[in-house]
């Protein structure tokens, strides 16, 4: 008598989204109504000179705070490579608001971003916390002053994070990386380390996470908490030394090495 394969099991049913957000919001207002006012107490230029475990206590604090955040929206993340200690520009691919917080989970850098983010629910508080470096688009006086921001920083001893494409892309492909933003980093004389996220098994959530068309921020914010739970890949990738061939390179090799790592996903 021949023995009959087994067939494939049956799916289980899916979850929808609505479902989802009904168990992730109650946590969410946990998260908010607990760790946030911790996070204001411990985030602070006193906390600054504490350390624990070897790490700043505020800057460990804004570490915490976001893995918690992404946790509660289903994120699993997954570190590759280490970030540089000390005085580094942090460059990455941008995809949504979430890049923030997959960044901040692993390292806690001064972000440069758009200033409408200091009005974003939770993220525009700890990006305000974290000592983001707003810009105003359009005007050449705020970039200059981002600029020169982005320098004391550096010169201080503290690391720096920019998105080089100035905007978040749809997810499909990656953006030119503009090689103005890499000027504070040659002046310093420190080095950027280009980090790559993928969202999703093999990059396959990146138009997911995106932005839709017309869609705001609490759009977008909705629409991820009622989201599968999925895989958050961040790589950092070999550090680029600045040198005397100027920010074009380090640009060019930045963007080369993110751009090798999101192929991955085809």
């Amino acid at each position: 008598m021949t023995a009959t394969a087994p067939g494939p099991r049956p799916r289980a049913p899916a979850i929808p989204p609505s479902l989802r957000r009904l168990w992730r919001l109650p946590l969410l207002l946990m998260h908010v109504a607990l760790a946030t006012p911790l996070a204001v107490v411990l985030i602070n230029p006193l906390t600054a000179r504490l350390r624990l475990a070897g790490q700043r206590l505020d800057h460990l604090t804004i570490r915490l705070w976001s893995r918690g955040l992404l946790r509660l929206f289903g994120w699993r993340v997954r570190r590759f490579g280490v970030p540089l200690p000390g005085p580094v520009l942090l460059v990455a691919n941008h995809v949504g608001w979430i890049d923030i917080e997959a960044i901040h989970s692993q390292i806690a850098a001064g972000f440069v971003a758009k200033a409408e983010i200091s009005r974003w629910p939770l993220i525009g508080w700890l990006a305000r916390r974290g000592g983001t470096i707003y810009h105003q688009r359009g005007r050449s006086d705020s970039l200059h002053g981002v600029m020169h921001t982005m320098l004391e920083r550096l010169q201080q001893g503290l690391p720096v994070a920019v998105f080089p494409e100035g905007r978040a892309n749809d997810g499909v492909e990656l953006g030119p990386f503009h090689a103005r933003i890499f000027q504070p980093a040659v002046l310093a004389g420190v080095p950027a380390q280009p980090v790559a996220l993928r969202y999703g098994e093999r990059g396959a959530a990146q138009t997911t996470v995106a932005f839709a068309p017309d869609e705001h921020f609490v759009g977008n914010f909705w629409r991820l908490l009622g989201e599968p739970p999925r895989v958050l890949e961040v790589h950092f990738l070999t550090p680029v030394a600045a040198s005397e061939d100027g920010r074009r390179r380090m640009a060019t090799l930045c963007r080369e090495q993110i751009a090798a790592v999101l192929a991955e996903s085809a």
